[in-house]
């Protein structure tokens, strides 16, 4: 019988793209809560999983996947689901999953921080400035292209999906930020969260490893 997947996690928008994989793909797995504000994934058995002390990782029979753009390629490729065969497609759904990895990520999280974990911090008003704008820049790239399809890589749902809708709820949600970003003007990223959160398997994997 085939050993259960072992996901370490926290419900970050990192962490929730892959419960929501998980949970889309059907396989079966056993969620175990990083708690990072206690400082769970500085131990040494979780930097024995992932030497970069960031969360999510799997385990899968004895092999460990870190970095969450990686370990959603991992679990595509073993499900054979959400992952385009054809060469073209396979390339449009590469060329959004980092577009998240690598932009909507690291400059949403800036935001967060400046925005609303920093104010006693940082006083100097270029760091909200700047990352208010390259958020909203980056909302806008979603919106025109969720203006042409169904789904931010294509017609269908893949896992370009799974990555970049966690971002986009975590700035009302987690960030407060509906205002500063002025959320209600992009449409169609808006009808698309609608959309994917209408999904059962998805609203259960936005709340694994919750704290």
């Amino acid at each position: 019988m085939e050993q259960k997947i072992q996901l370490y996690s926290l419900a970050t928008p990192n962490g929730q793209k892959v419960s929501i994989a998980l949970e889309e793909m059907n396989l079966p797995y056993d969620a175990h809560t990083i708690n990072i504000l206690k400082g769970d994934q500085f131990t040494d058995e979780f930097i024995a999983i992932n030497p970069n002390s960031k969360i999510p990782a799997i385990v899968d029979s004895g092999h460990a996947v870190f970095e969450s753009g990686a370990i959603l390629i991992y679990l595509a490729q073993k499900s054979g689901m959400f992952l385009p065969k054809d060469p073209l497609n396979y390339s449009k759904v590469m060329q959004w999953l980092f577009f998240q990895v690598g932009g909507v990520g690291p400059m949403f999280g800036q935001f967060g921080h400046f925005f609303k974990y920093a104010k006693d911090k940082c006083d100097h008003p270029y760091p909200i400035k700047r990352y208010t704008d390259e958020t909203k820049r980056l909302l806008a790239v979603v919106n025109e292209q969720l203006k042409k399809n169904e789904f931010i890589a294509g017609p269908e749902i893949t896992i370009a999906d799974f990555a970049t809708m966690p971002w986009i709820v975590c700035l009302d949600k987690f960030y407060q930020a509906s205002t500063q970003l002025e959320l209600e003007s992009f449409n169609y990223v808006n009808n698309w969260v609608k959309n994917l959160l209408s999904r059962p398997r998805i609203q259960k994997g936005m709340n694994v490893c919750q704290i």
